[in-house]
């Protein structure tokens, strides 16, 4: 007998035990709120429903054969496949059931944020993903401020299509990773309104110094600092005495917002007054920096965290974690000890010595 919880789970219901069914994305919003981190509310649209609709659109063995015309040393045969496959996804129509399942989450978000129609950012969350050691991280997409259930439904349809992106396929097909063994859940979160956001990682990216916490921020939402499109303002903060001991203000161009008449979101050129000054205040980045020492200590590794901080004022600010993931480029490297391990203090001072140390008092 088939339940709600196969197809919808709301976030809380969702943990690291959970990444078969709703990706790690989602698995790790889920870990966050046990943890107690701040986490825009939403619910994970699981790997069961993108199976069931498959079989109820009749479209699976369709996708599998286009798939089989697909190279691995030949990008051209993956962007054939991916369009086609893309579009037959997108135009096949959600069942009923599945709707109603889907259409009923969604009203209660909704509900729970005092927000008709409340505006949502739609994210993919393949099983493969965000795994340290598959680099299947920002593959797949993300949709922003989606308002109404046509426009999630629609949106949902193009984060499953997303898992036949032509890099995608490309990469799989070059891993020598089966597409049938990706799978990939939908995460539907309210939007965080943010003012300011970025990224955070609980060591340094460019060194891997592990005793501090890096930040970069843009005003905006977060997608101009992920995808690279702006200089954001770094912060470099120490881990021990919680203080920002490097900070780098950017001059900062572009940042990607509301339309208020639309409702949708746009690149903007940065106003004037805005461009120099720093975007969040040392307040709010030491307070990130101790939300991300709180992460790192949940999952026990280095994390690369997305935060939001929303249109609320700044020191006071309201600050939100949209996702993390395991940290991958240094975490793999074997950091070795700083010191040759002495087998006592005297052996230790004795070779301090030798190598023409002082000793300090």
């Amino acid at each position: 007998m088939e339940k709600r919880s196969d197809y919808v789970l709301w976030f809380e219901e969702c943990d690291l035990g959970s990444i078969p069914s709703v990706g790690g994305k989602n698995a790790s919003l889920g870990e966050l709120l046990k943890a107690q981190i701040p986490v825009p509310p939403g619910f994970a649209i699981t790997t069961n429903a993108y199976r069931l609709f498959l079989e109820q659109g009749g479209i699976r063995k369709e996708i599998y054969k286009i798939l089989e015309n697909v190279k691995a040393d030949d990008m051209d045969s993956g962007e054939a496949s991916s369009k086609a496959i893309r579009a037959l996804i997108e135009k096949t129509p959600v069942s009923d059931d599945l709707q109603d399942y889907i259409g009923e989450f969604y009203r209660r978000l909704s509900k729970r944020c005092n927000v008709p129609a409340v505006p949502a950012a739609v994210r993919s969350s393949a099983t493969a993903e965000d795994l340290p050691g598959a680099s299947f991280a920002g593959q797949q997409d993300t949709f922003l401020w989606i308002r109404g259930m046509d426009g999630i439904l629609t949106h949902v349809k193009k984060c499953w299509s997303s898992l036949f992106t032509s890099r995608a396929i490309y990469y799989r097909a070059k891993m020598g990773f089966p597409h049938e063994k990706v799978e990939i859940s939908v995460g539907v979160q309210k939007m965080a309104n943010a003012w300011t956001a970025g990224v955070m990682f609980t060591l340094n990216p460019a060194t891997g110094d592990r005793s501090t916490i890096a930040i970069d921020a843009n005003w905006g939402f977060g997608e101009s600092v992920v995808s690279g499109e702006c200089t954001p303002d770094n912060f470099i903060i120490n881990k021990i005495t919680d203080e920002v001991i490097k900070k780098t203000v950017s001059h900062k161009t572009i940042l990607f917002t509301r339309d208020p008449v639309s409702h949708s979101v746009i690149k903007q050129t940065v106003p004037a007054e805005r461009a120099d000054i720093q975007c969040v205040v040392d307040k709010d980045a030491i307070e990130l920096a101790k939300i991300g020492k709180r992460i790192e200590k949940h999952y026990g590794k280095a994390m690369d965290i997305e935060w939001a901080i929303d249109k609320d004022t700044p020191g006071q600010a309201k600050i939100m974690i949209l996702q993390s993931r395991p940290e991958t480029v240094w975490s793999d490297k074997k950091v070795a000890p700083i010191m040759a391990t002495r087998s006592s203090a005297l052996e230790h001072i004795c070779a301090g010595l030798v190598a023409g140390r002082k000793l300090t008092h």
